[in-house]
């Protein structure tokens, strides 16, 4: 006696749309490595290889080079931007040097990583607009936002001139602290994990000569 075998029984096919997406991001995973180790330079034929798929095949889930290297943009850089950072550096119910220190310890923890540093100075280099985009994220949701907090608080003039000058001291800062991850994934000289305790000092000390210079010498 045969039994019939009822459709939503039955074992599911494997979806070829579900297997793309797999290969897709396999190709991706493997491609933020490959441009971390050799730069943008790194030819897709050898990327290719180290997948194990065809040339031909990585084209079938990147339409170029230029949407594949916009794809590792996206991974390292966009998804990693958190969202609750933007609120975290303009909530006015905290004080401004805990906001920054919170700030900053948690963007080391985000982006100080063998891949996001490389990939970050091999875009420089290349100067294919990478770079340049991420800093403007950067630069809106970070840089411009404190310095309307120094503003408001007096601790700098608000006018062009200051916003400018300033501006730069905070690029410094912000250098200074990313500095750290280029010593260890860049120039491989004197690797140390980042200390969240030297982040905050370096916060405070920042602040601290800001608002030294800002206030009226004794007579």
């Amino acid at each position: 006696m045969k039994t019939d075998i009822s459709a939503d029984s039955a074992p599911a096919k494997p979806r070829k749309y579900a297997r793309g997406e797999a290969r897709r991001e396999q190709i991706l995973a493997e491609a933020v490595r490959f441009f971390a180790e050799v730069g943008f330079e790194g030819q897709t034929r050898e990327l290719a290889k180290r997948v194990g798929i065809s040339h031909t095949a990585l084209y079938r889930h990147f339409e170029n080079k230029e949407a594949l290297v916009e794809a590792v943009y996206k991974r390292v850089y966009l998804d990693r931007w958190n969202p609750d950072w933007d609120s975290l550096v303009t909530d006015r119910s905290r004080p401004l040097e805990h906001r920054l220190q919170d700030f900053y310890v948690q963007y080391a923890e985000r982006v100080f990583e063998y891949d996001w540093v490389r990939i970050f100075m091999f875009s420089g280099l290349m100067e294919n607009g990478l770079t340049t985009r991420y800093l403007t994220i950067v630069r809106d949701k970070v840089i411009l936002p404190v310095l309307e907090e120094l503003a408001e608080q007096g601790i700098i003039a608000d006018d062009a001139d200051s916003h400018a000058e300033h501006e730069e001291a905070l690029w410094a800062l912000h250098g200074g602290i990313f500095y750290i991850a280029i010593r260890r994934y860049v120039y491989r000289f004197g690797a140390q994990e980042h200390s969240e305790d030297f982040i905050r000092k370096t916060v405070s000390h920042y602040l601290s000569d800001l608002r030294r210079s800002a206030s009226p010498a004794k007579p």
